[in-house]
């Protein structure tokens, strides 16, 4: 029979014959163009009486139907018999008490919602789209039958085509084999399964097939035709969305779980706490961000009640991950160790937690009886956490070894990762850098859990260009808000959460919790300059001041470059890069000279004969025993201090030698170590300084102190706006407090507190009874209504019984001025605005020293990357050159997120049915709009559209140009902004398109993000210095099995960036250039300290570019 068949075989058409091994076959595996589909092409190209098409297949797919449906035009009957997963129906039947024949509607259940999965899975393209609406077409109009059988679980795939009428004379064929009726079964599209199949044309064979598909067919059950339309409106295929349900979807889609508002997941509040709406949103926004990032920012603005805010995550967190299983640690800085403490007891959490300073956190790394070991630790909250953002300082690094150290015992919160709250007004400090290092305590520099994976390779760049914009005299505003704008973006929007008072007052929901209370925030009223005039004299010395202190000609600040000053020998003996540490070093004392210059001539005077006894007394060494005197260089010890306190040479030397055991870089050396060029630059500044000096001792009046103590009179204490008569004074120079006290003293006041470092503890008491609106009523006192302070004051207290604050200097980092206000602009004060004065630098001062640009900068960085909702310090802050000294200048910025999370709220629980219903609109759904109609005319013949993947999203809006541009998610809520009235319109016609040039756009960004993160230079070169170092050291035989995996562990740790500081360790060994022996000791060293023995960090696979996922679309006509 096989002989027989083999004889009479043949291939119509344009089917090709198959050589294996040089003999023909009728086989084909979907191998290169040998594929199931183009035999159907041949089969119903080259045999136009086909009238029947019967398919018996295991699987069908709505996406096979739409490969072969342009061949079926002119087949009149089409029948496909398919395969359900009986077995797992049989067995729910079972469940449920009945038996499988009787569940036919089940069956039909679920073959429907395959059709439906697979209308949702095929690729959103106009071609497949018309395959679908051509297929749903067919099964209305019955061109297409589908029966599925009852009780037999069909494997068999076999495709019949026959003439009618069907007889030996007449050509047919059936192919059998191992292909469904899908796409990857057929051969088609880019993907395609490995199939065996065969083509037979004997009449016996064809007939054969028939019967049995009869038979078959005859006991099956229908499942197409249904009310196809239903099928079609469960799908994005569905015409009646409407723009406001796709709006809803839209929001619903962003805000996912944020949108569940449950104020009893914090517990019971203790006595004298209300539960606040905006607090509630924080706590469950913020423990949502511990769960998946392992930590957040909380950077409320000021007074807004962070402290709370983060003792509710705590013990949110500690009732989640158990009790008996949970120990939290809180940092802070003194000042606010009594407000911390207080909070934690009242919220009955106090025994699961240590409460430390930022300077003690050496204690918990060298196992002090006080503290858990730092494995222990599970939360760790962070207060005042911008003090982190320099990571070469040591309570950086002490800080990252607690909080990155793996835990030791995991509660019912799964993972080794510990979570992480930073709590801070003012996150960004100075640059990009400050963000950067900061989110590094809870996330690794190149595996994090942000949407840019590698933070090393996305910051870097940044940091460069705001260096670079740094160097240019005229300030590019748009380019510093582009390059924070991307931070915030990026970073700081998944793992932050910061509210201003205008968003509490502009949400219905936060404003009545506010007016409940009786809340009410002050008005800051635009910053007021106070400037002042000297006259030709002063003007003319203050000029040649200037020139002297920054011109390279004049002071060559000598005494602060001693290092670089040696010879070069000596110099390689004892210092790394003298050179750059030496200009750096005098650069910083010539900035000080200028701010102490801008601060008040009292304190520039001191500071300069400072200098000059400082320098006078480097030319004594020099000078003493004939000029082979000992210098003494002690980057540990204050040598001038030393002298001040009377200590003779003999002395200092023994101290030096002792300083230098534990630093080499502490010496003594002779004056012949050094060039004798450096000798002529220390008697140049000994004479210039001396002038300087002589001409300063001459000035005995002081412009800017007669306005300052003017101004207290006339405007300062005026009681139309100063409520209590309560002021508040700033300068960064304690010798300014100290001047601007002797000032007041020659007035007269005695209602005068002037505090430092020193006396802030012991008069914390009185300053509160004084100063603190929130301090008990009857306990308030005034003794006292000017108070004088420096920095000291500017953080963990409350000053608001004044809402008067005066800047007496011009602070280098300005985002102090921030904390400033926040002391007098709180909650509880009786004053209905805040008055903010600035001295301004003057003109000669400022050229030099760039001080507005540099405050300037920094403020616009943070109001860019983070938003804030008072004008601080800039006369042209924030965009544009407007002045800002008017009522209309103040700009007030606001999460906009917000109203749409609430306006979202509000529907779900006025609407709870269509809310559910709409929340269940499949993905991909789109409407079409009429621009004219909504009135964005600009909008015409465009599409926006939310694309995303697990780690990003992204809005696209692509114009009737089909250029794509990201926009932001305020920006897309604003154009799918739509009223329960407005009507759906038609698609337009190029929709598809323009929603496929949005989804290559975002691939292609992907694509340069990825090629940009595995590049060797991501890793940037130290850390790729000290992997070689370490692969080179690992091959020698003396090194143990234990010591070869950790060093395995800290490549890894390396390469995921676990510890900032790793690396630079690793690269300062390899440096040294010691031998294999000491090397593994320090290595040895380097695994203990950080913790590599309990580490099971592990580099994740390289990037792919995923493809997004369409959420929703809409064009407009």
């Amino acid at each position: 029979m096989m002989l027989a068949l083999k004889k009479r075989a043949f291939l119509l058409g344009s089917l090709r014959v198959i050589f294996y091994n040089n003999m023909p076959t009728k086989f084909f595996t979907n191998s290169e163009d040998n594929t199931l589909v183009k035999k159907f092409e041949g089969v119903f190209t080259y045999n136009p009486n086909i009238q029947y098409f019967d398919a018996l297949v295991g699987y069908f797919r709505a996406s096979g139907y739409f490969r072969i449906r342009p061949f079926l035009d002119k087949v009149p009957k089409i029948r496909i018999l398919v395969g359900i997963n009986v077995d797992k129906l049989i067995a729910n039947a079972q469940n449920e008490g009945t038996e499988f024949i009787k569940n036919h509607e089940k069956t039909k259940e679920k073959f429907i919602q395959k059709i439906q999965d697979d209308i949702e899975k095929a690729n959103y393209n106009k071609e497949i789209e018309n395959g679908i609406l051509q297929f749903i077409e067919d099964l209305v109009e019955k061109k297409i039958e589908v029966k599925a059988h009852p009780d037999k679980n069909i494997h068999a795939k076999v495709y019949i085509f026959r003439p009618e009428p069907f007889n030996e004379h007449t050509p047919a064929q059936v192919i059998t084999g191992s292909s469904n009726l899908t796409d990857a079964g057929l051969g088609g599209g880019n993907q395609y399964n490995y199939e065996f199949n065969v083509q037979l044309t004997d009449f016996d064979d064809v007939e054969f097939a028939k019967v049995e598909f009869e038979k078959l067919w005859e006991k099956a059950i229908d499942i197409l035709p249904v009310d196809i339309q239903l099928v079609k409106k469960e799908t994005y295929l569905n015409e009646d969305i409407t723009p406001f349900e796709l709006y809803i979807k839209l929001l619903t889609e962003y805000f996912g779980n944020n949108i569940d508002y449950d104020p009893d997941s914090i517990g019971d509040l203790p006595q004298n706490f209300k539960k606040l709406s905006y607090q509630i949103d924080a706590v469950n926004e913020g423990f949502n961000m511990l769960l998946k990032h392992n930590g957040f920012v909380l950077a409320d603005v000021v007074g807004l009640g962070k402290t709370v805010i983060a003792t509710m995550v705590a013990k949110k967190f500690l009732l989640q991950n158990g009790k008996n299983r949970t120990k939290i640690l809180v940092v802070y800085p003194p000042a606010v160790e009594k407000n911390w403490k207080n909070t934690f007891k009242h919220f009955n959490i106090d025994k699961y937690t240590k409460f430390i300073t930022n300077g003690s956190l050496h204690k918990i790394l060298d196992g002090h009886q006080d503290y858990w070991n730092k494995e222990e630790y599970d939360l760790i909250i962070v207060d005042e956490a911008h003090k982190f953002r320099n990571h070469t300082t040591g309570v950086f690094q002490n800080l990252q070894l607690i909080c990155k150290s793996p835990r030791t015992t995991k509660g019912l919160i799964d993972g080794l990762q510990k979570k992480v709250i930073l709590v801070t007004a003012t996150p960004l400090n100075n640059k990009p850098d400050d963000i950067f290092y900061q989110i590094q305590m809870f996330q690794d520099a190149r595996q994090s859990t942000l949407p840019i994976t590698n933070l090393t390779s996305f910051f870097a760049p940044l940091m460069e260009q705001y260096k670079t914009l740094k160097r240019f005299d005229e300030l590019d505003v748009n380019k510093l808000r582009e390059i924070y704008g991307k931070i915030r973006k990026n970073i700081i929007e998944p793992i932050t959460i910061r509210r201003t008072r205008t968003d509490l007052e502009s949400i219905k929901e936060y404003k009545a919790d506010l007016d409940e209370q009786d809340i009410k925030f002050p008005k800051v009223e635009p910053p007021k300059k106070i400037e002042y005039v000297m006259d030709e004299k002063l003007n003319q010395l203050f000029h040649r001041t200037v020139f002297y202190l920054t011109d390279e000609d004049k002071l060559r600040y000598a005494r602060y470059q001693a290092i670089a000053g040696l010879k070069q020998e000596i110099q390689d003996k004892y210092y790394e890069n003298a050179e750059t540490v030496s200009k750096s070093l005098a650069f910083i004392m010539k900035t000080q000279l200028i701010k102490r210059l801008e601060s008040s001539f009292y304190a520039f005077k001191k500071s300069l004969v400072n200098f000059q006894i400082a320098t006078n007394r480097m030319i004594d060494m020099f000078e003493s025993d004939g000029g082979k005197g000992k210098v003494f260089i002690a980057p540990d010890s204050n040598v001038n201090k030393l002298l001040d306190k009377g200590w003779s040479e003999e002395d200092i030397e023994k101290e030096i030698e002792r300083l230098s055991e534990e630093n080499p870089k502490n010496q003594t050396f002779k004056a012949d170590d050094f060039d004798p060029d450096f000798f002529e630059a220390l008697k140049k500044d000994s004479k210039l300084l001396k002038e300087l000096v002589a001409a300063w001792g001459a000035i005995d009046y002081d412009p800017k102190l007669e306005i300052f103590l003017k101004k207290l009179k006339t405007q300062f204490l005026n009681k139309k706006t100063n409520l209590e008569g309560k002021l508040v004074i700033f300068s960064e120079s304690k010798d300014t407090v100290d001047y601007l006290q002797q000032a007041f003293e020659k007035e007269g006041r005695k209602d005068l507190l002037v505090i430092s470092a020193k006396n802030r503890k012991k008069l914390y008491d009185t300053i509160v009874a004084n100063f603190d609106a929130n301090y008990e009523l009857e306990k308030q006192v005034d003794n006292y209504h000017i108070i004088i302070t420096t920095e000291v004051l500017a953080e963990g207290v409350n000053l608001h019984r004044s809402n008067v604050i005066i800047h007496y200097d011009t602070p280098w980092n300005s985002t102090r001025l921030m904390q400033r206000i926040g002391r007098v602009n709180r909650i509880g004060t009786k004053a209905n605005a805040i008055y903010n004065y600035v001295f301004y630098p003057s003109a000669q001062g400022d050229s030099q020293i760039q001080l507005n640009k540099t405050a300037f900068m920094k403020i616009q960085a943070f109001h860019t990357a983070f938003g804030e909702d008072n004008q601080v310090y800039s006369k042209n802050e924030i965009l544009d050159e407007v002045k800002l000294f008017n009522k209309e200048a103040i700009r007030e910025e606001e999460d906009e997120r917000l109203k749409y999370l609430y306006l979202l709220r509000n529907f779900r629980r006025e609407n709870k049915a269509w809310f559910n219903k709409i929340k269940k609109l499949p993905l991909k759904s789109r409407t079409g709009r009429n621009s004219a109609n909504i009135k964005k005319p600009e909008l015409q013949n465009g599409t926006v559209a939310f694309l995303k993947t697990d780690k990003k999203f992204e809005f696209y809006l692509v114009n009737s140009d089909n250029q794509p541009s990201e926009i932001t998610p305020i920006e897309a809520f604003k154009i799918f902004e739509a009223n329960q009235k407005e009507k759906t319109c038609k698609l337009i016609e190029n929709h598809h398109e323009q929603v496929a040039q949005a989804m290559e756009h975002f691939q292609t960004v992907e694509h340069k993000l990825v090629q940009s993160q595995v590049d060797p230079e991501a890793l940037g070169g130290v850390a790729q210095r000290a992997k070689k170092f370490l692969s080179e050291l690992v091959k020698y035989p003396q090194v143990s099995d234990k010591q070869k995996e950790n060093i395995q562990k800290i490549i890894v740790l390396i390469d995921i960036g676990k510890y900032t500081n790793l690396p630079t360790d690793i690269d300062r060994l390899q440096k040294k250039k010691v031998n294999y022996k000491v090397a593994l000791v320090e290595v040895d060293k380097f695994a203990a300290q950080y913790n590599v023995d309990l580490s099971n960090a592990q580099k994740g696979k390289k990037s792919n570019v995923k493809k997004p996922i369409l959420i929703i679309s809409e064009s407009f006509e």
